[in-house]
């Protein structure tokens, strides 16, 4: 298989720590992004050519982007606390829904200007409107929820939004269920949709170049939702693990 030229915005994060090697082992050009200069280093050791860079500086994302030359950009941005605190998660839900909607935007115009044909971005599998369950990638989301959890929501549909509905781009949104392994807050599955951060980051790997666009849900066997379309198209299984 021939390599691809990859921006990887949110390179330093959970995902994105564990999404780099993948990728630069499956032969592709990764270029990550991250905020935090002092994270640069540890991107060059994964096998990533860092770039700091806000997602809200339109214009410094838009050159970072344009010398990247990418074929696909993948988004894996969020705000949140690494032990996800309560206390915090307020604060870090408005940061994160910004970074959705705002953010994207800014991701989507840049990853446009540079020629990219596809993007790949991080959703979240717990969005759903109340409903039968397992929930389909077709069910509605909980448009109408309140408070903070309103404010996760309405993030969510600005960034599918942007993601599917911005041609010629090839919107792929991956809706993870609730992460956990190395650098998240859990070292162990939850009871609501689990996903271990290892296969969150196969699952991206696989939509650079597998499944058409599209919605495809990315969790371990549940009530909850049903991942029938990312086995089909994407290949993808729950089980994947990077080596210790």
């Amino acid at each position: 298989m021939m390599g691809y030229r990859i921006f990887l915005a949110g390179a330093s994060g959970a995902i994105g720590r564990r999404l780099t090697p993948l990728l630069q082992s499956a032969g592709h050009y990764v270029c990550g992004s991250t905020r935090s200069k002092a994270n640069a280093d540890a991107l060059r050791s994964l096998g990533a050519d860092p770039v700091v860079v806000d997602v809200f500086d339109a214009s410094a994302l838009s050159r970072a982007v344009a010398s990247a030359r990418p074929d696909v950009v993948i988004h894996q941005l969020t705000d949140l606390p690494k032990d996800l605190n309560p206390r915090a998660m307020g604060a870090a839900i408005v940061r994160t829904a910004r970074i959705r909607s705002e953010g994207t935007r800014n991701l989507v115009r840049a990853a446009l200007a540079a020629g990219a044909r596809r993007l790949v971005a991080q959703s979240i599998a717990w969005a759903y409107a109340p409903g039968p369950e397992p929930h389909a990638e077709t069910d509605p989301l909980d448009a109408g929820a309140e408070g903070d959890r309103g404010i996760d929501v309405q993030g969510v549909i600005a960034l599918e939004d942007l993601a599917l509905k911005s041609p010629p781009l090839e919107g792929v949104v991956l809706r993870y269920g609730q992460l956990y392994g190395p650098g998240t807050a859990s070292d162990r599955p939850s009871n609501s949709a689990p996903l271990h951060v290892d296969a969150a980051a196969h699952a991206a790997l696989l939509a650079i170049d597998h499944g058409g666009p599209g919605i495809y849900n990315i969790a371990e066997a549940s009530r909850n939702v049903a991942t029938e379309k990312a086995r089909a198209e994407l290949g993808w299984t729950p089980d994947f693990r990077l080596p210790a």
